[in-house]
This record gives structure tokens, C-alpha cells and sequence, in this order.
């Protein structure tokens, strides 16, 4: 299962504060109601940290039966999907060759830092459910490589050369529905920078589908103001060089 890296109070909430957020006492209610249902349907659930329990939580705006609806199917699409518990790079090797996915760095928060070059995406090299796997497999990294205390992370994506031959709307979809549905409250902030003016065809056609809390989180960048906006989050230091910080690119596989 996708745990997250709490250590201080072994996966249960009892801190004042977690992630600049205050934790209430509704929350923590709300998280040992929904612990007890779930259980009782899924003894495995034991395995479960608290702030896992919290995500989709929050993705629900704390209803319990949602919440418990979406993390009962999550449960069951991890057992058919990632049967071993992980996505092996060798499950995936047209995704790893296209070498667009990059991580290093952390944002002032201290959420990882991941970019994703748009345009190196070849819809036609692999196959979708090799390119499903792929996106598990990132986020998996990323969530492995989280410091203890963190649940999100920040991500760059980079559109620079974006053309149709690109273009995948079936693998946007199905990307968006793994992080929402499988990975909630993972994404932090996410920033799209080099936007051409062709891609904002295929953002009216997923657009729809990216739920209110989500959309919150993503940022259209000028050109004009790209290092200034990145800046204001991540320091120069912790900057990817390719957008004038003091970090170089490492692909996700290498990291």
C-alpha cells in the first residue's frame, strides 16, 4: 500500500500541526469514524497510517461515506493493478526511453519537485496501459522520497514543443483519474510553463474533469514571468537549472 512517510507519531495524527495545517478535532473524529468502517470491510486497512485516511478525507471535504467509498475502491484498483506493490522499470521501458519525467529538489515548503517535459510524450510509442503503469511509478517515487511530516509535492510542467503528435487525451484522463481517485491531496501546486497556444484545444477537453481542489492548485505561467513565479516557491537553489536555478535534471528512474 502507498504509505506515507510519517514518523514522529508512527502514521497517527496527534500532532497541533501537520503540513502548516491545523488539526482539528473534527478531523481527528472524522479519521478514527471512517478507520472503524473501513476496517470492519477490509481488516488490511490496519496497515493504514491516519494520514492516509485524512487524504481522502479531504478529498471528500471530510464526508465519511465518500471518503470511504473512494478509498474502498482505491484498495481494491491497488490490488488488481499493482499486484506485487510496485511497478518494476522494467514494466515500463518506452516510458522510461522518452526520458520526460525528473525529480530533485524540494520547494520552500519542503514538497518535492518534480518536472515533466510535455513534449517528449509519444502517445504512439508503448501502450496505454503501460503508460498508467508509468504514472503509478512516478507517483509511487515520488510518495517513497517524501521527507518525514510531507504529503505533497510540486510539479513543473513544461510545454515547450508541445504539438499535436503529443496530444493524448485518453492518457491525460486517465493520469488525472489515477492522481484524484488514487493519490488525493498528493499535489501541492502545480505550475504549467511554455504553454503553446495549440494545447488549450486539449485543456478545454480535460479541463472538465479536474475537480474544484485541484484546479486550485494549478498555475498558468507567462513566459515573461517564469523564474520570477517559480522563485516565489522554490529557492534558486533548489531551482531546476533549465528554468536559471542551481539544480540539474535527474530522471525519476535515476533518482
Amino acid at each position: 500500500m502507498e504509505f506515507s512517510n510519517i514518523e514522529e507519531s508512527n502514521g497517527v495524527i496527534t500532532e497541533e500541526k501537520e503540513n502548516g495545517n491545523e488539526i482539528n478535532e473534527i478531523e481527528q473524529s472524522k479519521v478514527r469514524l471512517m478507520r472503524a468502517f473501513v476496517e470492519r470491510e477490509d481488516p488490511s486497512v490496519k496497515e493504514v497510517d491516519d494520514f492516509m485516511i485524512r487524504r481522502f478525507l479531504r478529498a471528500r471535504e471530510l464526508d465519511i461515506e465518500k471518503a470511504s467509498t473512494l478509498f474502498q475502491k482505491y484498495l481494491s484498483w491497488r490490488r488488481s493493478f499493482i499486484p506485487n506493490g510496485f511497478i518494476a522499470p522494467s514494466e515500463i521501458p518506452n516510458e522510461l526511453a522518452q526520458n520526460k519525467f525528473f525529480m530533485q529538489g524540494a520547494d520552500k515548503q519542503n514538497r518535492p519537485v518534480v518536472v515533466v517535459f510535455g513534449a517528449r510524450h509519444k502517445p504512439y510509442k508503448g501502450s496505454f496501459e503501460e503508460f498508467k503503469r508509468f504514472v503509478v511509478y512516478t507517483l509511487e517515487r515520488i510518495c517513497a522520497i517524501m521527507p518525514a511530516g510531507e504529503e505533497k509535492f510540486v510539479s513543473i510542467a513544461d510545454l515547450k514543443g508541445w504539438g499535436y503528435s503529443n496530444s493524448d487525451i485518453r492518457g491525460y484522463l486517465a493520469a488525472l483519474s489515477i492522481l484524484q481517485d488514487c493519490y488525493p491531496e498528493r499535489l501541492g501546486k502545480l505550475f504549467i510553463v511554455h504553454v503553446p497556444y495549440i494545447f488549450m484545444t486539449a485543456w478545454k477537453v480535460v479541463s472538465p474533469f479536474i475537480d474544484r481542489k485541484t484546479k486550485n492548485k494549478i498555475i498558468f505561467v507567462e513566459n515573461k514571468k517564469l523564474k520570477s513565479t517559480l522563485l516565489e516557491d522554490i529557492d534558486e537553489s533548489q531551482l531546476p537549472d533549465v528554468y536559471g536555478g542551481k539544480l540539474s535534471l535527474v530522471p525519476i528512474q535515476d533518482d
